[in-house]
């Protein structure tokens, strides 16, 4: 068993003051005893530019963030789903959306990139282009943890369960998922369908989220879940910046699997 944590925030336009906020979520988490804590989306940097996020881009070998993320994992002993944070890309005008995984010894284990990027247009004020700033993964990524095989997703990636039949395809037993929801779609739509992707794969889904009003004007849902194979909500915090904690085993997804095995019982 593994006690894990999925931390909220309400992250802003300043980097410090965001890694200051992700590592009294983190050392709380890890006081609490958490041994897995997931950060959200965005949880860096709220960016109210492209020019903002470009200047703040690491390369894939490293950068500020990513050594206060390795310092971190290390210095508590934590395996770190580090949300998201900008990553540059072969395009120069565009970033990737990068979650990385940091083990207890402070290694990067994993990296995934966002594949599914959430253009949409849902009314007045709630117009999305990530597309225009972001170039999508293509890579379904796993990693194996002392806990079970920890799949990756983000945010809009919620809304697409061919990638989480690749997950489970890949022998994945907990999901990760950093967001920052908008709040209309997430009042709609968030709570079905973090528990639909865990009762249809029979799964473990550590959903963490950006939850608040942002410096750069955005609103974002929060929310943030922990959701067992069964589909039961073990932990939420509603609004405002937090943790929440829940005890994961394996025994319970290879449980759920014998007891409704649908999981085996796909014909497509």
């Amino acid at each position: 068993m593994a006690t894990v944590a999925a931390i909220q925030m309400s992250s802003g336009r300043d980097v410090g003051a965001n890694l200051a906020a992700a590592e009294a979520g983190l050392r709380a988490a890890q006081a609490g005893g958490a041994q897995l804590a997931v950060l959200p989306e965005n949880f860096a940097l709220m960016a109210d530019s492209p020019s903002s996020r470009l200047r703040h881009a690491e390369t894939d070998d490293g950068g500020p963030i990513q050594d206060a993320l390795a310092y971190l994992s290390r210095t508590l002993s934590l395996w770190i789903v580090a949300g998201t944070i900008a990553l540059r890309s072969r395009d120069p005008a565009k970033v990737r959306s990068a979650c990385l995984v940091f083990d207890d010894r402070g290694e990067r284990v994993a990296r995934y990139d966002k594949i599914h990027l959430f253009d949409v247009d849902l009314g007045p004020g709630e117009r999305y282009a990530e597309s225009d700033a972001f170039e999508a993964g293509d890579t379904v990524v796993t990693v194996a943890t002392p806990w079970g095989r920890l799949g990756l997703a983000i945010c809009y990636d919620l809304r697409f369960p061919e990638l989480f039949r690749a997950l489970l395809d890949a022998g994945v037993e907990i999901v990760a998922l950093p967001a920052a929801f908008t709040v209309p779609t997430g009042a709609a739509h968030w709570e079905v369908l973090v528990r639909a992707r865990a009762i249809e794969n029979s799964c473990y889904i550590v959903a963490s989220a950006q939850g608040g009003r942002h410096d750069n004007g955005r609103a974002t849902f929060g929310h943030s879940l922990i959701v067992d194979p069964w589909g039961a909500v073990l932990a939420e915090r509603p609004e405002g910046p937090g943790i929440v904690t829940a005890q994961i085993d394996r025994a319970s997804v290879a449980a759920v699997r014998r007891r409704l095995p649908s999981v085996m019982h796909r014909r497509l």
